[in-house]
């Protein structure tokens, strides 16, 4: 071979080199790209609402003029639903990849709660007189000690008959049960600090914890050991968190007439379900930012966006299979809704939308029955979401649709 011949053929494998090199480089900063294009798609809706919170709060400050009002906040929340909703369809449509309909999904979500939070945090506070009521405040009583008695004697009979081998299952309801009947069965201030009150609000997070691990741990565990499932499941339960402490006036981000106008760091005994905790509320008018925190708050707002994410992770560990999600994993998608939209922390949201929907009269007892303090009803509906979320999740898990659980699969199927 002559020196030109061997010139040409190490100019042709330099061409190759350099063509594989420019692949390779074109193949690894391709996941790169989609990352900054999946961050950029997150953060950009996240900014804009938050953004859009900041002449509200300055216009309640100062002026007493908003810039956003509730009808605003009513189209936030139809365009985040609206997004999520076309998002499940393209996923179901096969037109985008499960990976992207969560992240979407998960934007959506969040911009739908930012929606109903201006909505609700816009919202003037109507009153209503004791005429308005749908019954009268002596039928609580026999109205609480009924359901109390029939979820702990239906959750007895149920664990003899039906779940014989879990008896987990029977504690939980009848400690469900019993947290309905305190208030009744010790009223007044001798309840509000008794040590039973505050077993019965320990041991269910404890007990709801203690069926997970045991019936679908193992089950769990593969679920997020998935990052998108994880990353999916952590920012659903926390929106919903987030959510549930603005609608009950734990956390808000708007004046209110009457407030004090300096920056006040109080602790109080507030009374929070069955009984009183240490409360820190933290009140910066300038901002305006308002949040109340106690231990109750954490363990039962916790609790719910803890059973919430674990739910959503499981939809989306499904997704990422490529399984079609069956029955039990849409009823996980639907309980979610279903909760958030009937629990008794949403009682004023929903008497507000009512208020828009059917007038102020017909909304009236809405109001009493998920805001009157006295009312059983907010705690039947807070314990039945936490029922709902812990039997919808391993009831879905324990389904027929299996849970991909070989770590070899795992890794070849779901990883990024």
């Amino acid at each position: 071979m002559g020196t030109r011949d061997r010139l040409l053929c190490a100019g042709h494998k330099t061409a190759i080199m350099v063509q594989r090199g420019d692949e390779k480089n074109t193949d690894g900063g391709e996941p790169n790209s989609r990352k900054r294009l999946i961050r950029l798609f997150v953060l950009v809706p996240v900014g804009i609402g938050l953004l859009s919170l900041i002449p509200t709060a300055s216009a309640h400050g100062a002026a007493e003029s908003s810039a956003l009002s509730q009808s605003h906040g009513l189209a936030i929340a139809g365009i985040g639903a609206l997004g999520v909703g076309a998002l499940v369809f393209l996923k179901r449509s096969k037109r985008i990849s499960p990976r992207t309909a969560l992240y979407g999904i998960a934007v959506g979500i969040g911009v739908a709660i930012a929606g109903a939070i201006i909505f609700e945090g816009l919202a003037p506070d109507p009153t209503y007189q004791a005429d308005s009521m749908p019954f009268p405040r002596s039928w609580y009583q026999p109205l609480a000690i009924g359901t109390g008695l029939l979820v702990v004697v239906a959750s007895f009979i149920t664990g003899l008959v039906r779940w014989t081998t879990r008896p987990r299952y029977m504690a939980l309801g009848m400690l469900l049960g019993g947290w309905i009947l305190y208030p009744y069965l010790l009223p007044g201030f001798s309840g509000y600090t008794n040590p039973i009150g505050y077993g019965i609000v320990l041991a269910t997070p404890l007990l709801v914890g203690y069926i997970l691990w045991n019936d679908v741990g193992t089950a769990l565990s593969t679920i997020l050991r998935d990052p998108v499932a994880r990353r999916f499941g952590f920012s659903v339960g926390a929106m919903v968190s987030l959510f549930f402490m603005a609608t009950t006036g734990y956390l808000s981000f708007f004046s209110e007439e009457g407030a004090p106008q300096e920056t006040t760091v109080a602790v109080l005994n507030v009374l929070y379900q069955i009984v009183r905790w240490p409360t820190l509320e933290i009140l910066l008018p300038d901002v305006p930012f308002f949040i109340a925190i106690s231990p109750g708050v954490v363990i039962v707002l916790g609790l719910l966006g803890v059973l919430v994410g674990l739910n959503a992770a499981a939809v989306a560990h499904s997704w990422r299979l490529d399984q079609q999600a069956g029955a039990t994993q849409s009823t996980a998608g639907t309980a979610t809704v279903v909760g958030a939209c009937t629990c008794g922390c949403c009682g004023p949201l929903v008497s507000q939308v009512a208020v828009i929907a059917a007038g102020p009269t017909i909304a009236a007892p809405i109001y009493w029955i998920f805001v009157d303090s006295a009312s059983p009803l907010s705690s039947i509906f807070l314990l039945g979401s936490i029922a709902l979320f812990t039997g919808t999740l391993v009831y879905s898990i324990d389904s027929p649709t299996p849970v991909r659980q070989d770590a070899s699969e795992l890794s070849a199927g779901v990883t990024e």
